[in-house]
């Protein structure tokens, strides 16, 4: 009987589609489902889960986790949808990257936690709630500090703020404010993809006048052959969260440091296959076919 595969994702991603094709081609039977399809029942005869091809997975393959509007609802989307991952996983179905490692990733206080706890080296930070309290941590951080969304990706609603304007943009918003030291640097990070025992690795490039070098913004990608120092902090790093699967961004700082940035447990590989080419995505597939046959 063929095993079962189920990649939780937009049918239309490319991420999604590349990876069921590849599964696809593994043998395995592979559906994509979206988040918002989830369901579950609770019964005396024991849980149910819907739809059909996500409760019959012989392993789950989670790929991004889109919100809804409004805002409010999603917090209640993540906290079930990672319950039902996670009774899933209780239950013997193994999901990529583990409910647990997906909760800790997801929260950048919470990841940062673990790897400060961890001993990796990690840029100074605060978190507070109200706008007076913001401007007193970004003057502790130096007066030269990064605003960062708690959940978010892709460099989006990140804003560098001095000291004198971290209070002014916590009064507008208002909510709660992940401030962290800017880390002068050379205009350059490095993406790692942490696949099980394997590494790959890009240097990207911030675009001209821009300080954020995601990929998504504008970004350019080069091939990176990691030092044997950096292949340690990505795999301490990913291990930390408890991700086999894991994006790790390092910053080589000015003053000689190296930083874990975060781990993204949702990691994405378009933009490191076109650098370091197709054998990326073969070790993603392969990853998680590994685990079905688990």
């Amino acid at each position: 009987m063929r095993r079962r595969a189920c990649v939780l994702g937009e049918p239309g991603g490319w991420h999604a589609r590349r990876l069921a094709s590849g599964l696809e081609s593994r043998g395995l039977t592979t559906s994509i489902v979206r988040w918002q399809a989830l369901q579950a029942a609770v019964a005396l005869d024991g849980p149910r889960f819907e739809p059909p091809e996500f409760a019959a997975a012989d392993v789950i393959a989670v790929r991004g986790m889109p919100g809804t509007s409004p805002p409010e609802a999603r917090l209640e989307e993540v906290i079930f949808r990672m319950d039902v991952l996670g009774r899933l996983a209780a239950a013997g179905t193994p999901v990529v990257n583990p409910p647990r490692a997906l909760e800790l990733a997801i929260d950048k206080y919470l990841a940062l936690a673990c790897l400060a706890e961890a001993g990796l080296p990690v840029p100074r930070t605060r978190v507070v709630q109200d706008a007076a309290s913001a401007a007193r941590a970004a003057a502790e951080l130096g007066g030269d500090c990064v605003f960062k969304p708690l959940f978010g990706s892709r460099g989006r609603g990140m804003v560098r703020v001095a000291a004198t304007a971290a209070g002014d943009l916590a009064a507008d918003t208002g909510g709660v404010f992940y401030l962290q030291e800017f880390v002068p640097h050379a205009g350059w990070d490095v993406r790692v993809l942490v696949v099980g025992e394997r590494l790959f690795a890009m240097r990207r490039h911030a675009p001209p006048g821009e300080w954020r070098t995601n990929l998504a913004l504008g970004g350019r990608a080069e091939p990176l052959a990691l030092p044997e120092d950096w292949e340690d902090l990505a795999r301490r790093a990913a291990a930390a969260v408890g991700a086999p699967l894991a994006g790790v961004d390092l910053l080589p700082g000015r003053d000689g440091r190296v930083v874990v940035l975060e781990v993204n447990a949702v990691p994405g590989w378009r933009g490191l296959e076109s650098v370091a080419g197709p054998e990326v995505g073969k070790a993603v597939t392969d990853h998680v076919a590994a685990a079905a046959r688990l």
